[in-house]
C-alpha cells in the first residue's frame, strides 16, 4: 500500500487562497471612493507646488488688511494653523472646538485696509466641508453672501453633528490673496 502525500495539494491551497485575496484586495480598492482634498480650494498638487508662496501671500494679507470671520459670534484672524494639527488634537485643546451648530449657522468675513476702512469688493471663495467625503460639502463664494453692514454674511444650514472645516480665500482688487484654514465640530 502506497502512502500519499499531501504537500502538494497544500501548496496549491495556499497559493489560490492567496491569488484570491490579491484579486478582492484589488476589487476592493477600485470599488473605493476617491476625494480629492482640496484645502484652499485648490488641487493637492498645486497646494505641494505653491504652499509656501500661499503662506507668504498669507503673511503679506495680514500686514496689509485686518481680517475677522466671524461664526456664531465667535471672531477669528485670517489662520492657517488647524492644517498642522489633526482632528483629535482640535477636539482636545482647540479654540475653535463647537463653533457649528447643527442647523443654522450665521457666518460673516470682513476685510478692513489699514485706514480701517471696510472693503467691500472682495472676491470670496470657500468651503464648508466634512473631514471623510466631499458628499457634504458646502461650496460658498460672493453670490451667495450678502453684503450688509460692511461684512459679507450668510447663513449655512449644517445637516450633521461631526467635524467639520472651513478653508478658503480672501483676494482684494489689488490681487492680495488671504487663505484660511479651520478645523471645528457641529454639535
Amino acid at each position: 500500500m502506497k502512502k500519499r502525500n499531501y504537500w502538494p495539494l497544500f501548496f496549491i491551497g495556499i497559493f489560490t487562497f492567496t491569488l484570491g485575496m490579491i484579486f478582492w484586495t484589488i476589487k476592493s480598492a477600485i470599488n473605493t471612493p476617491v476625494n480629492e482634498d482640496e484645502t484652499f480650494l485648490v488641487s493637492y498638487h498645486h497646494l505641494d507646488e505653491n504652499f509656501n508662496n500661499i503662506m507668504a501671500s498669507n503673511e503679506k494679507f495680514k500686514k496689509n488688511y485686518t481680517f475677522i470671520l466671524n461664526i456664531n459670534g465667535k471672531d477669528l484672524e485670517l489662520t492657517t494653523s488647524d492644517i498642522y494639527a489633526s482632528q483629535r488634537i482640535i477636539e482636545k485643546k482647540s479654540k475653535h472646538k463647537d463653533m457649528y451648530k447643527l442647523g443654522n449657522n450665521i457666518i460673516s468675513i470682513s476685510v478692513k485696509d489699514k485706514n480701517n476702512k471696510a472693503l467691500d469688493n472682495l472676491e470670496i471663495n470657500f468651503s464648508i466641508t466634512v473631514a471623510t467625503n466631499n458628499k457634504s460639502d458646502i461650496n460658498l463664494s460672493n453670490k451667495d453672501l450678502e453684503y450688509k453692514d460692511n461684512k459679507y454674511v450668510i447663513i449655512v444650514k449644517i445637516p450633521k453633528v461631526g467635524n467639520w472645516n472651513i478653508t478658503g480665500s480672501v483676494k482684494t482688487q489689488d490681487g492680495n490673496k488671504g487663505y484660511f484654514f479651520i478645523k471645528s465640530n457641529a454639535i
